[in-house]
Parts: structure tokens; C-alpha cells; sequence
């Protein structure tokens, strides 16, 4: 009988109202339920304050952190109207903490809110909404202010008593909900860079953040850039600049479509150039832009556009060389943008890049035309920028030739033109079969290759002990034939992590070869040693290999006990006294088992390679990062480490050591 539907009529259409709209949905408004959302909805209170000062009223914003998670912005602006609105016909406390799309900035061509970090009238509605409670208290017009609101209602209507304090403005206390957020606990850094982002473009605006410590005492610090970005670029290059800053500026009005609306838009870059420094930031109307937006591509279109220009007027490509690209100029370029605009078009609510198109343009015209006149101004600052961004494109190109031929070195096709030393191969070419040996010496190979099931089984040799990959670095890693032919043979390519060595990566599991990789050694300490360095080079250029369960180890056995009609192995002093227990007034012989070179074929095969009576262990990533942090302390740079062991576990091993 087929399940019953749920009923889905005119009445299974509903609409959030009130405080839901957005308590129920706040990744709709802060772009996340998560911590970065509720990041956001304080940013948004921060925001009001900042347009207040923008606007000319008020040089100064406070802003606190307490323990409990509380959260406080005060600023010395004019204080929000909050009294009777005989236009509305309503409270206007209402209309900006209750309502969302209600505000004092939609007027984008009035002087008060030109430049407005929020026009939409939806951020400190909706941050109130998404409090568990927020009290504010505001002065203007000779009167304090107070309203409380819970959960996103308000409790007691609006209080209203005459004051003498001159100074106006607002202050505004509420903590976010859990019910909202799934967590508030916004850390200090957040504030430090989101105050710090907001000094540097809004030149003298004074921030000071307040963090409450578990003893009740306050830690402080201050942000202000007096000069804005100008003293930014400053900092971050000190003394590490090639050339001077230059800061331009310049507004412009436009449209970005004809049937459009005209605005204007006000564009502040300062920028140098470095050698050793490298950073690109965009802010619009005070707002970071993390993904850039219209700003970025139109440094990206000007620089590349007017620097290669310059490089084909003044001769200084090669012959045949190819044009310059925006990584070669970015690897150099310090710069920081901060525009502002009447009417601005965010992807969305979190405001982290814009879309403007007639922003984008006359950004792109007037970064053009400023790069012509400085180099014209400037012929040897010119020629110095242009050298260096050469340097950057032929060093990258270099680079990239590297890292191809290198992927193709690790990476080739096993054949008779490419073959590996020694490497013997399987005839199957079925991965889900195939299995690899990676066996000690070459006297084992001879042992292994006749003891193989030749059908999936191939071998290749280690030739004495290989390089130590904990400590060497990756050119070094990559000149060692050994390493670079059990590579070569996997197929798969490596893993590299570091920043400085990532063009190196070229690691591809489908191209694995292999269903096993079986490292076969002797029982003994070079043996073990041997494992060892296999291990921890898989680890550092294959870790994939190990979490996915591809790598094994072959145990050998200590001990060959022989009886009139068995022959047993023991791979531990447990497992010996098991068997002798067993054979106890019977005649037998004991003896080490033989290092792999030294064991018969048949033997061999018994022990090692048939699936059916060897001995494999599965390597786990849990197991190899022990190894490895292991290995690291007996072999790697921490003395300390290693000392303390040798003076905890030494005694342990004085017998085996060369003492006469």
C-alpha cells in the first residue's frame, strides 16, 4: 500500500513574522547561524557608529567586551532619534529596532549619509532580534533615552527624563542569542581586526576596545591611523620599500547602465612596491571587502594593462617573451584601496565584495592613467618596479618548467624507454590486484623475485639505506634516485603542503598502481632502520597512501623451529615459548631466522609472499605519525628531546651498545 503524502494545501503556506524573520533564518541577514555570523551581527551595530562619525559627528567609539559575552558600542554622535515620528506616525524606536528596512539613510544623495556603510536598514533591527537582550541609552535634545528589549520584543516602551550632560550619543549593550547563534563566543582577535580595519580607513577616528578578563579587570587598546591608509601602507612596509608611497584620489559620478541612476563614487588608493612585502586590501564605504569584487578587477586590468605597456614602449621584454601577468606584479605590490560610493550593489548582506559596474571602470581609467603620470614623474622608481616584476614573471616561469618536468619525472610511464633499475614488474594491470614489495637490498630482490606470484606481485629494491626525509628539504628529497624511482613506480606523485614548495604537489590517488605496498625487511636493527626511512618518506610525500590504508609492513619471523615433521616460525619471544610449550619432549631445532637475501625461494614464499600463510601489517596514519614523532626525536633537530630519552630509557640498551 503506498505511504499516505502529507497534506500540502492553501493552508501550508506560512510567513515569519516579527522577530522569527529573522531569529529563525539569521543566515539569511548574517550570512551564517555560525560564530561568523554572529560576528557580523556585531559589526553591524559598530557600522551605525561609524557612519555617525563619518558624517562628521563624533570622533570617538568605544567598544566593550565582558566576560559573560556581553557586548558594548558607545560612540558621541548625535543619538538616534528615537521619539515620536509624526511623518510615520509611529515611535521611531519602533522603526529602527523593530522594523527591518527602515532607517535614516535611504536619502543616499543627502550629505549626512553620502558615504554610508549601511543604506539598507536591516543591520541593527536585525542584530537586535537576534539578541537574548539589548538595552540602549541614548542623549540628544537635552533628554536620556532608554529602551529594553528581550528575545527581539521590546519590554517597557520607550523611557524618556531631561538631562544636563551635554555630550550626545549612544550606547548600546546586548548579548546575542544561543537560540539564534549555535555559538557567541566572539574572541578578542575579531575586535582587534575588525577596529584595526576600521582606523585605517576612516582617517583620526579614535577606537578604543575594552576586554573584560576573568578577575573582572579590563584589558585595553587603542586603534587610530591619523593619515588612513596612507599610514597603513607605512606600516606594513617599514623599511622594506623599493619605492616612495604615493597616495591618489579622485571623484567621479557615473552610471552603471544608461536607464540607471546617476552616483557618485570617491576613490582613495595608496600603494608602494617591495621586494619583500606583498599585500592587496579593498575596503568600500568602511566595509573589508575579503572577496574584492569590482575594486580588484580593476587594479588587476590596469596594472597588467599599463605596466605592459611600459615593458613593450621601453624594449625591456626579450625577444619572444611573454607578457607579464597580475602574479608577477602582486608578488611586489603593497596596496590598499578604499573606496566609497552613493549608491553601491554588495553580493550580499555580509558586504565582503561589490559588483558595480561603473565603479569598476572609472577605477580602472583613473589607476591607468595615475601608473602613466608616476612613471612618467618617475623613470627610475619605473624602471626599478618593472625589473623587479620581471624578476617575479621569469622566476614563476622557471618554477612552473620545474614543477612539470618533476611531476613528469615522478610521475612517468613505467616502460622499456623509462624503466626504473631493477624494478620488476607484475603482468596483470588489474590496480585491484596489483602488489608492490619494497624490499632491503638487492640480495633480497633475487629471494623475492623467485618467491613472487609473478601474475600480481612486483618488486623493487631499496639499495642501502635512503635518504632521511624527516630532515632534508624537498630539492634535496627530489635528487635522490632511490626515492625518486619508488615514485616513479607508484605512479600516484607526492603531496607537498609548505606555501614555499605547494607548485611541487602533484599527487593523484586514481593514478595510484597499486592495491598494496608491502615493505619487506629484515628483523634486525638495520632493518628496522631501513623500514623506518621508508615509512617517514611515505609519510612526508604520500600521507595519503597511509590514511587510506595502502600501505603494509611484511613481518619477518625471529625464529625457525624445526621438528621431525614441522617447521614452525615464531615473529616474537611470546610466540617461540608457545611453540617450544607445544613441542615439549620432542626433538626440535632452533635457530635465527635468516635475513631475507639468505632464505629459499620456497621459504621465502611461506613467510613473505603468499597471501595465504604470510604475515602483513596495516600501517595507520595513528601508527605512522608515532613513527614519525619518534623518528623525529632520535633523528630530527630537537637535542633536548633526545637527550631526555637517552637519560630515561639508555640503561635499556647497554648491551647492545659498542662499549669496550
Amino acid at each position: 500500500m503506498a505511504k499516505k503524502q502529507a497534506d500540502y494545501g492553501n493552508e501550508s503556506i506560512t510567513m515569519l513574522k516579527g522577530a522569527d524573520k529573522v531569529r529563525k533564518r539569521p543566515g539569511v541577514i548574517f550570512g551564517s547561524d555560525g560564530l561568523d555570523g554572529c560576528e557580523h551581527s556585531v559589526f553591524e551595530v559598530i557600522s551605525n557608529s561609524i557612519d555617525e562619525a563619518r558624517a562628521g559627528f563624533g570622533d570617538h567609539i568605544i567598544v566593550t567586551r565582558y566576560q559573560d559575552q556581553t557586548i558594548e558600542v558607545q560612540d558621541f554622535g548625535r543619538g538616534c532619534p528615537v521619539d515620536y515620528n509624526n511623518t510615520e506616525k509611529r515611535y521611531n524606536w519602533e522603526l529602527v529596532y523593530c522594523e527591518l528596512y527602515a532607517g535614516g539613510k535611504y536619502d543616499a544623495e543627502g550629505d549626512t549619509y553620502a558615504y554610508s556603510l549601511g543604506l539598507n536598514g536591516l543591520g541593527l533591527c536585525a542584530t537586535q532580534f537576534a539578541s537574548e537582550f539589548m538595552d540602549v541609552e541614548i542623549f540628544r535634545d537635552g533628554f536620556r533615552y532608554n529602551l529594553h528589549f528581550e528575545h527581539g520584543n521590546n519590554v517597557g516602551g520607550l523611557k524618556k527624563e531631561p538631562t544636563t550632560q551635554k555630550k550626545t550619543g549612544t550606547r548600546t549593550r546586548w548579548k546575542p542569542d544561543l537560540d539564534v547563534f549555535t555559538d557567541i563566543q566572539i574572541p578578542d582577535e575579531f575586535f582587534h581586526d575588525i577596529l584595526r580595519r576600521q582606523a585605517i580607513v576612516n582617517p583620526n577616528l579614535l577606537f578604543t576596545y575594552r576586554s573584560q578578563s576573568e578577575d573582572g579587570s579590563f584589558s585595553v587598546r587603542e586603534f587610530r591611523y591619523e593619515n588612513g591608509i596612507t599610514d597603513y601602507v607605512q606600516e606594513i612596509v617599514g623599511d622594506k620599500a623599493m619605492t616612495s608611497i604615493q597616495h591618489w584620489q579622485c571623484e567621479k559620478k557615473g552610471r552603471d547602465r544608461a536607464d540607471k541612476p546617476e552616483y557618485k563614487v570617491r576613490i582613495n588608493v595608496a600603494l608602494t612596491f617591495s621586494n619583500q612585502i606583498k599585500l592587496t586590501e579593498f575596503y568600500h564605504n568602511s566595509s573589508f571587502l575579503e572577496h574584492g569584487g569590482s575594486p580588484e578587477r580593476a587594479v588587476r586590468q590596469a596594472f597588467v594593462s599599463q605596466i605592459d605597456s611600459y615593458l613593450k614602449q621601453n624594449s625591456k621584454y626579450l625577444k619572444n617573451e611573454s607578457k607579464i601577468t597580475y602574479p608577477d606584479i602582486e608578488d611586489c605590490l603593497v596596496l590598499v584601496s578604499s573606496g566609497f560610493s552613493t549608491q553601491t550593489s554588495y553580493e550580499n548582506q555580509t558586504k565582503k565584495a561589490i559588483t558595480n559596474k561603473f565603479i569598476y571602470e572609472a577605477m580602472t581609467e583613473f589607476l591607468k592613467h595615475q601608473i602613466e603620470v608616476y612613471f612618467i614623474e618617475n623613470p627610475d622608481e619605473a624602471t626599478r618596479i618593472c625589473e623587479q616584476i620581471l624578476v617575479n614573471k621569469r622566476s614563476r616561469e622557471n618554477a612552473e618548467r620545474t614543477r612539470l618536468n618533476l611531476k613528469k619525472k615522478l610521475a612517468g610511464t613505467i616502460d622499456l624507454s623509462n624503466m626504473v633499475q631493477k624494478f620488476v614488474d607484475c603482468r596483470t594491470k588489474d590496480t585491484a590486484r596489483r602488489e608492490l614489495y619494497i624490499v632491503e637490498g638487492d640480495s633480497a630482490l633475487g629471494s623475492v623475485k623467485l618467491a613472487r606470484e609473478a601474475e600480481f606481485q612486483a618488486v623493487i629494491p631499496v639499495r642501502g639505506k635512503i635518504l632521511n626525509c624527516l630532515k632534508a628539504d624537498y630539492a634535496k628529497i627530489f635528487k635522490n634516485e632511490i626515492i625518486t624511482d619508488i615514485i616513479k613506480v607508484l605512479g600516484c606523485g607526492v603531496e607537498v603542503r609548505t606555501k614555499a614548495n605547494k607548485d611541487l604537489s602533484s599527487f593523484s590517488l586514481e593514478n595510484l598502481r597499486w592495491h598494496k605496498i608491502v615493505i619487506c625487511t629484515d628483523a634486525d636493527v638495520d632493518g628496522f632502520q631501513i623500514r623506518t626511512l621508508i615509512l617517514t618518506m611515505l609519510y612526508r610525500l604520500t600521507p595519503t597512501l597511509i590514511d587510506e590504508g595502502y600501505v603494509y609492513i611484511a613481518e619477518s619471523p625471529l625464529y625457525e623451529i624445526n621438528s621431525k615433521d614441522k617447521t614452525y616460525f615464531a615473529y616474537t619471544e611470546k610466540e617461540k615459548t608457545k611453540i617450544l610449550s607445544h613441542l615439549e619432549g620432542k626433538k626440535f631445532t632452533i635457530q635465527r631466522s635468516k635475513g631475507l637475501g639468505e632464505n629459499e625461494p620456497e621459504m621465502m614464499s611461506l613467510t613473505t609472499m603468499n597471501p595465504a600463510t604470510r604475515r602483513l601489517i596495516q600501517v595507520t596514519s595513528d601508527e605512522a605519525e608515532k613513527t614519525f614523532a619518534a623518528f623525529d626525536m632520535l633523528l630530527g633537530d630537537n637535542l633536548q628531546a633526545r637527550k631526555d630519552f637517552i637519560s630515561e630509557y639508555g640503561g635499556d640498551y647497554l648491551e647492545l651498545a659498542d662499549i669496550s
